[in-house]
């Protein structure tokens, strides 16, 4: 009969534990290395906008709009699903009225106040 010492079955039952919480460590960083991207775990209205903001668009108008000189040159871009929209503008950067006018689509056109100028450009919906 073949038969170990008790010295000899704790090494190996020691060594045994070792591989098995080494393994179980591996397994656990593994699963933490595959932690979902953003755009992978994105759905929705979330996924259309993150693949929009891809494209450079802006369908639903949530971002920050371009900035603009406001002259004719470059004139301050106003969306609009109509052909006119009522549009504020607060001329002094500490005013606290706001001018409103209407803004009709075509050329651009002055505030009546501070002279800044606004353009109407359409803008569809995205669904």
């Amino acid at each position: 009969n073949y038969t170990r010492s008790n010295a000899t079955i704790g090494s190996l039952l020691s060594l045994q534990l070792h591989r098995y919480f080494l393994l179980e460590e591996l397994s656990v960083n593994s699963l933490c290395s595959s932690i979902p991207t953003v755009d992978e775990q994105a759905t929705g209205l979330e996924k259309i906008v993150l693949e929009a903001s891809k494209r450079g668009t802006d369908p639903y108008s949530i971002l920050k709009p371009r900035e603009c000189a406001g002259s004719k040159q470059d004139p301050h871009i106003v969306p609009s699903i109509t052909n006119k929209r009522i549009v504020g503008c607060v001329c002094e950067e500490d005013n606290t009225a706001v001018v409103w006018f209407w803004l009709h689509q075509g050329e651009a056109q002055r505030c009546p106040s501070c002279g800044a100028y606004y353009k109407l450009v359409p803008h569809e919906l995205p669904h």
